[in-house]
């Protein structure tokens, strides 16, 4: 049996170059994932070819120079890790030829998931996208999982009867899929109660590792949520509560940061938890400006909020990391409507960015009065459900009501408006 438990992972990063993007950034950055995931690098191998290959992702010239590099390496490295997603085929393939763990960047993103994750719901999570992922793979992940001992690739659901037997994982991930059914009709009644105590969410958003924690530490003044240099730190949503310059008290919620072609089991099974995002009132797009993939983390991560169907939401763009001197001038873009340049190191900004939100908040917020007849029940629960109730009392005529309201909760509310204060 080939075990993969030893005192140091070593790897061998390949990938297809098909002209389609900065190769160098893309092997630097599966390089910052590998680190994350506690492996270390023996060399890498590239190919220019225009499609990979249908049976091994690299032609065969490749395949022969990978087992030279593997053959005259010391120490040996045990991994291959492919940067695109390997299919079936290519799996059993590549298995059949090469002694090492093959695994993809879904499988490394996964694992990395599932040693971060920290919370109960998170490994829920994280298991299930891992499930689905070997399920779908199953074919030609068997061989290979099937003498895995531990390690990268493995962590998560632990047994071996689950990544070998179909019918055993379907009856898991119903299980799993019952669970957070559950945890996501609880996060729903909590943004219901929310709502109806008239709380303000910013949701902070961003590439992974582009300093969102930073910033809530900063803004939350607290230094409770972890920051590290790595990629995917923050797994867990967290909510904490900020003081707005006019003394307004808003939420700030933050969580897992996107990364290029995130795998779309995660961002499925992640689903509670990035339906945070499409109830925000304003998103802050974190974005590291002296990152030299600046432009392209930004277009990912707006594709991702697309995909999530968070398209009409307000977005300050927060420019971190100033402090490093990043190349000028910063790009701009149509759908970022507000800019902030900081930093979250020298509290460079913060003041400007903690104006935005003042400014979001304030930017569609309408305080009116009014009386709802006691016949109106259905309004009166529109009221508590989606309006900021500033003050209420009993009067003869009916429900005194003193609101702050959108644009929605004024024209429905226009009607049964009073100038009693």
């Amino acid at each position: 049996m080939h075990d993969l438990k030893r005192e140091e992972d070593l790897a061998i990063l390949v990938a297809i170059d098909n002209d389609s993007g900065d190769i160098e950034w893309s092997m630097e950055e599966l390089a910052e994932l590998a680190k994350t995931a506690g492996i270390k690098i023996s060399g890498t191998l590239t190919q220019k070819r225009e499609r990979p290959h249908p049976a091994t992702h690299i032609g065969k010239g490749k395949l022969d120079e990978l087992e030279e590099m593997i053959e005259w390496a010391d120490p040996q490295p045990n991994i291959l890790i492919f940067n695109d997603e390997l299919s079936p085929a290519q799996f059993r393939n590549l298995t059949d030829r090469f002694k090492c763990n093959i695994i993809d960047r879904s499988i490394l993103i996964l694992d990395i998931f599932a040693s971060g994750a920290a919370s109960a719901e998170g490994k829920l999570q994280v298991e299930l996208a891992q499930l689905k992922y070997r399920l779908s793979r199953l074919s030609g992940m068997g061989k290979m999982l099937s003498r895995l001992g531990g390690g990268i690739g493995t962590r998560g659901p632990g047994e071996t009867k689950l990544e070998t037997d179909r019918r055993h994982i379907r009856n898991r991930i119903g299980n799993l899929e019952d669970n957070l059914k559950e945890i996501r009709k609880n996060r729903d009644n909590m943004r219901k109660k929310r709502k109806r105590q008239g709380a303000y969410v910013a949701a902070l958003v961003g590439y992974t590792n582009a300093g969102k924690s930073s910033i809530m530490n900063l803004l939350a003044q607290d230094d409770h949520v972890e920051v590290a240099d790595k990629l995917f730190a923050t797994l867990d949503t967290t909510l904490r509560r900020i003081n707005l310059p006019g003394g307004s008290e808003i939420l700030l919620s933050d969580t897992v940061g996107f990364i290029e072609r995130l795998p779309h089991h995660l961002i499925r099974a992640f689903k509670a938890t990035l339906e945070e995002l499409q109830h925000a009132d304003v998103l802050i797009f974190v974005m590291d400006a002296s990152h030299p993939q600046r432009d392209a983390h930004r277009d990912v991560v707006l594709k991702t909020l697309e995909d999530l169907g968070v398209t009409d939401t307000k977005i300050i763009a927060a420019y971190n990391k100033m402090d490093k001197d990043p190349a000028l001038p910063l790009p701009r873009d149509s759908r970022l409507e507000t800019l902030v340049e900081m930093s979250a190191v020298t509290e460079e900004g913060k003041g400007e960015l903690l104006y935005a939100l003042e400014e979001a908040y304030n930017g569609d917020k309408i305080r009116m009065t009014v009386i709802i007849p006691y016949s109106e029940s259905k309004l009166v629960s529109y009221i508590h459900e989606n309006c900021e109730i500033v003050a209420h009392s009993h009067e003869e005529a009916g429900n005194f009501y003193e609101l702050i309201v959108d644009e929605e909760g004024k024209n429905r509310l226009a009607q049964y408006q009073s100038l009693e204060v």
